[in-house]
């Protein structure tokens, strides 16, 4: 009976936690709604369908500053350039996690997103503003690259105690165009099975939490320099 029990209250937990995941989706393409756009759209329109919330967030086309390693993060938690980078830091700090997408340049994400999430992750250090949630990376091509540039962008998350989502292959749509996106099948599968992973994860966190289990707390960091 009380096994019972248990498990109606598990459920309703899981039932009042459905409406209060949110994710980010970052678009680190020039192009607004070009093939990055498409495959992140796909994602949000399934998290919505797992009564999950989505921000989208377009980097826009003007130059995103770069990280000039002043370190004043390390002191204020922000960055000293204001810009959309402490704009999406903030928007973060009440999301449950985020999935950031890049059209592949040259085997490699675009320099975009790459300027950005070195600054948000650098400043989002002094806080621990990323820890716990979770995260994702897409990655849009005409041919090849892909694979690169995916393991690229996810070295962030993976430095920053993040739990990486995966699918059932690697995270990545292939088209010129975003009609040709719409023709890849399997990519956009990927793409609703990336979805549907990253809506059971986030609600099994907040039940977590919700059920007593805390996030880990960690040793402070040993930093080693391989110098003689």
């Amino acid at each position: 009976m009380e096994r019972e029990e248990e498990g109606k209250r598990i459920i309703i937990l899981f039932a009042e936690v459905i409406t209060m995941s949110k994710i980010l989706l970052i678009n680190g393409s020039p192009n607004e709604k070009g093939c990055t756009y498409t495959a992140l759209a796909e994602i949000a329109a399934t998290l919505h369908e797992q009564g999950v919330e989505t921000e989208m967030i377009w980097l826009g086309k003007k130059p995103v500053q770069d990280c000039i390693a002043c370190h004043s993060c390390m002191k204020t938690g922000r960055c000293v350039f204001a810009d959309i980078v402490n704009e999406t830091a903030d928007k973060l700090a009440a999301a449950d996690g985020l999935v950031v997408g890049s059209p592949v340049y040259y085997g490699g994400p675009t320099g975009f997103i790459t300027s950005f999430l070195d600054r948000l992750t650098f400043s989002c250090t002094k806080d621990a503003r990323m820890h716990g949630k979770v995260a994702a990376s897409i990655v849009s091509c005409r041919r090849g690259g892909a694979t690169a540039a995916f393991d690229r962008l996810n070295k962030y998350f993976q430095m920053s105690n993040m739990v990486v989502v995966g699918s059932q292959y690697w995270n990545q749509v292939h088209g010129f165009t975003p009609d040709e996106v719409r023709k890849d099948l399997e990519g956009l599968q990927t793409m609703r099975t990336l979805a549907r992973n990253i809506a059971w994860i986030t609600k099994c966190i907040e039940a977590g939490r919700q059920a007593g289990i805390d996030y880990p707390t960690h040793e402070p960091v040993t930093m080693t320099n391989f110098i003689d």
